[in-house]
This record gives C-alpha cells, structure tokens and sequence, in this order.
C-alpha cells in the first residue's frame, strides 16, 4: 500500500576491509568503524554522487570548498562566505562541533565528542571521496515507478477529511492535520500530474501525498462532500 523509503546505508564492510592502510587520518581512524559511524549521518545526506537531501551529498567532501556541492542550493550564508576547504582539520573541527567553527550555520547537528569517533569518520569520507570505495545509491525509489497501490487518481476534502483514491481503486480517509503534502522536481520525483501517496503513520493513520510541482496541489484536490 505505499512505497518503501530504503535507508542509504554506507558500503558493507568487507568492500572496506583492505583500505585501512590507505588512508592517512588522524589518530589512526579506521574507515571500517567509519563506515559504522556513518549511519549517524544518512538521516540527512547521501554518500552517491548528486544525491542532495536535507543537506548536500557526502560523495567528493575531501577536498571541496565549503558551500559548493554541485546542485545544493540551502546552504547558509555563513558556511558559503566562510572560505573553508573540507581537508582533515576543518573536517574534524566541523565534525566536533559545527557552529562553533562556522558561527551561524544551519546545521543543526550537535556534533561528535569522541575524537575517536570523529576519525574513523574522517577515515572513511576520504576513503569514500578518493573512489577506492564505491557507495551504491540507495536513495528514495523512483516516484515515476509507483505502484497502482501508490499512485493517486483522485482526492476530495470535505469538511476536516482528505479522501485520497489510488489506481488499485482503494480510497483512504485522512483527517486534515494527518495528511501532508510534498514535491519532488527531481528525476525521480513522480511524474506531473501524478502525485504519489506515501503512507507514514504506523496506524495507517498518516500519510504524505508527492506532487511534481506545487502548482498542482490545488488544482488536483476538490472540494465535494459524498453521503
């Protein structure tokens, strides 16, 4: 009934197991324990080229001027005026503690206490950005690839309830507040005109419906009251 979100989960460990005597982190990092440790950054970044998602992709960091990701357009001002090149000491200092070494930046990340921690990180960003280990893209699915179980045909609102009819002729009722709607402009965002439906309450009781663009919400959805 909706379309799974797989996680981008950093390269397995075997792929990682001959690298540790090429990478030259501080304090001995080890990018198998990296790759462990970068669970904690997927929430909001992708390791795969040009995958941006709440923030920049991770892929190609080693080395890069702050605020230039191909394609990322959220940066805050600070970190775009703030001249820094992502080399090991930047990294590790923005790893620890992001708004201390760039004062008014959005990140909302706390940072990483344990220097440990923090270079086995760095270990396995430079392992990622210098090629020696390819990160599949395992990013959201293709919208444009739903399922008739996901993809939307119709949607009525009456009074505090979204009525929301997908192509397997099924119709789900949410209330207002319960219902979200998103859009996705990117080349695997569903295709115009035809949102998708991404159920997100463990209850069935939430929902996110995708559109292509916003101009379509209004138009897509009618007002109509059925007995």
């Amino acid at each position: 009934m909706s379309i799974p979100f797989p996680i981008c989960r950093p390269v397995t460990l075997a792929a990682l197991a001959g690298l540790s005597f090429g990478v030259s982190a501080h304090a001995a990092g080890d990018p198998i324990r990296g790759a462990q440790a970068a669970r904690t950054c997927i929430a909001c970044h992708s390791f795969a080229p040009g995958r941006n998602m709440t923030g920049p992709s991770l892929a190609g960091v080693w080395g890069r001027k702050a605020g230039t990701a191909d394609g990322f357009a959220r940066y805050s001002e600070a970190l775009k005026q703030s001249g820094l090149v992502w080399d090991e000491q930047h990294l590790d200092a923005w790893l620890k503690n992001p708004a201390a070494l760039v004062p008014g930046t959005t990140m909302t990340f706390p940072g990483i206490a344990d220097a440990r921690t923090r270079a086995d990180l760095l270990a396995y960003l430079k392992a990622v950005s210098s090629g020696r280990v390819s990160v599949p893209d395992r990013g959201p699915p293709n919208l444009k690839q739903a399922d008739a179980s996901s993809r939307v045909t119709s949607m009525r609102y009456c009074g505090d309830t979204y009525r929301v009819t997908t192509a397997d002729r099924k119709t789900y009722a949410f209330w207002e507040f319960n219902l979200r709607f998103k859009t996705d402009g990117s080349a695997d965002g569903p295709a115009a005109g035809k949102p998708v439906i991404v159920h997100t309450g463990m209850q069935g009781d939430r929902a996110t419906v995708i559109f292509s663009r916003p101009d379509e919400i209004s138009g897509f959805i009618r007002r109509e009251c059925t007995r």
